[in-house]
């Protein structure tokens, strides 16, 4: 079990690393953002092109930002009854959320987008927009990002298990979001 929680561990450090990446594309989508409004209104000229890369680094920041948000255990729940569990019991609602929900929604999303980026790899596919950008790179951070997903639901899974045979240290702590 060492081996698989320091793989696990590994994840975790990889999708800190890639939330990093995520943190900085709000910022450059940001600039982007701004800088093209400027222009925009005040030199009255445009580019398609630069609409479209804030919605691939809007992309890249949910993509790749996801896994760090599942290994903080800041993702979304249902906290009428998370919230009242007690013990190990939030352990247990994870570890079944993670097997038969997250697992299987991140394989099948991976599966059935993977094809789709291909398709517009292959073709080189271009905005239809004029001055719009090649698509193939927004395309492949879904089976990427869903990927990634499914690697730190692995990561959690094994690192919950853990936990529970009293080999891992985590902090179970919840705290409701305020309404």
């Amino acid at each position: 079990m060492s081996a698989l929680l320091k793989l696990a561990l590994a994840f975790d450090w990889l999708s800190t690393k890639l939330g990093k990446i995520a943190a900085w594309t709000v910022l450059i989508a940001a600039l982007i953002s701004a800088g093209n409004a400027m222009i925009r209104y005040g030199l009255n000229t445009s580019s398609n092109g630069w609409l479209e890369i804030q919605w691939y680094l809007f992309a890249a920041t949910v993509m790749l930002g996801a896994p760090v948000v599942l290994k903080l255990n800041e993702h979304v729940r249902v906290d009428i009854m998370y919230g009242r569990l007690k013990g190990n019991g939030p352990v247990y609602v994870d570890l079944f959320g993670l097997i038969f929900f997250l697992l299987p929604a991140m394989a099948v999303l991976a599966w059935l987008s993977w094809p789709l980026f291909l398709d517009k790899f292959n073709t080189g596919e271009m905005s239809q927009s004029a001055g719009g950008l090649i698509r193939w790179p927004f395309v492949l951070l879904l089976p990427l990002g869903f990927g990634l997903m499914f690697v730190q639901g692995l990561s959690e899974i094994v690192k919950r298990i853990c936990y529970l045979k009293g080999i891992f240290e985590m902090d179970t702590h919840y705290e409701k979001p305020v309404q």
